[in-house]
């Protein structure tokens, strides 16, 4: 029988309540607020004057061929990055769920990159790749490929791709692995013994059961394509070439610190903050239809 916790007054659970709404007010709702205010207005790079405009920053941004063209960018990037670190952290997941001797060792080694922040990240991946002194872009030299992703566009979004999922491959791992882990072995054992071959259990049994996991991780995916790549971004390009690399995300960056428009960054930050809570409403809609039935 599951035992409930009760409280006796409202002050015990208020305090308990309180750092942690503190907290999200001082460092969430206090910037949305103040992006959501400085997006009605123009400051100057001083912050001594603003004049206001209304929706006008938003007019501006829509109409802007490089906002447009960012959001292809992310829209492109979020895929790559999500399709590539979930499809290999399930391919991992299935072997280390197979795995019998040696399996807490190869778990573990598989767990590492995770504590790699996403900036570290970028720089190790940069040094692999640099033009001159990078060991893979050496040896693609001596197979004939000359490899330049400070010029081409396809390679720099590529090696951008290839970073940011390095270090999401673990979190994936984790929950693949422990969905698997989850589905009864008498259902796989019974469509072995009817004779049902690996990738037909996997296809008909495995992954359907796995689909609440699944989506969990593509929405998680999206979101960290959408903001936490932007170590990554940072170090390896700097949104090039020509803006190759420039998600939504940079782009805040780049117009508000280097361009100075904090208007116009304001905006964007509240474009992006409508996207992540459009996002959250409809992983939180599916986990209680799921629970629903």
């Amino acid at each position: 029988m599951e035992k409930r916790v009760t409280f006796k007054g409202w002050l015990l659970p208020a305090c308990l309540l309180l750092p942690q709404i503190f907290i999200t007010a001082v460092f969430f709702f206090y910037p949305a607020g103040q992006a959501i205010y400085q997006s009605l207005f123009i400051p100057d790079p001083f912050g001594l004057s603003m004049q206001w405009v209304g929706l006008g920053n938003f007019e501006y941004l829509l109409g802007d061929p490089y906002y447009r063209a960012s959001f292809v960018t992310t829209a492109i990037f979020s895929i790559l990055v999500t399709v590539t670190s979930m499809g290999f952290a399930l391919y991992l997941a299935i072997l280390a769920d197979r795995l019998i001797k040696g399996s807490g060792t190869y778990r573990t080694l598989l767990i590492w990159p995770y504590a790699v922040a996403p900036a570290v990240a970028g720089v190790l991946w940069l040094f692999m790749f640099n033009t001159r002194v990078g060991v893979v872009s050496w040896y693609l030299g001596v197979l004939g490929y000359d490899w330049n992703h400070v010029l081409n566009e396809g390679e720099a979004m590529g090696l951008v791709v290839v970073a940011s999922s390095w270090g999401r491959v673990s979190y994936n791992f984790l929950f693949f692995l422990a969905g698997l882990q989850a589905i009864p072995k008498s259902v796989i054992e019974a469509a072995a013994i009817d004779g049902a071959r690996f990738w037909t259990r996997f296809r008909t049994i495995v992954f359907p059961l796995l689909s609440p996991t699944t989506f969990f991780l593509l929405v998680v995916n999206i979101v960290y394509a959408f903001f936490e790549t932007f170590g990554v971004i940072h170090t390896i390009t700097s949104g090039g070439p020509q803006q190759a690399t420039t998600i939504l995300v940079y782009k805040v960056f780049s117009d508000g610190f280097v361009g100075q428009d904090l208007g116009s960054s304001a905006a964007q930050s509240v474009i992006l903050l409508v996207i992540v809570g459009a996002l959250t409403v409809v992983q939180f809609k599916y986990i209680e239809r799921r629970v629903h039935y």
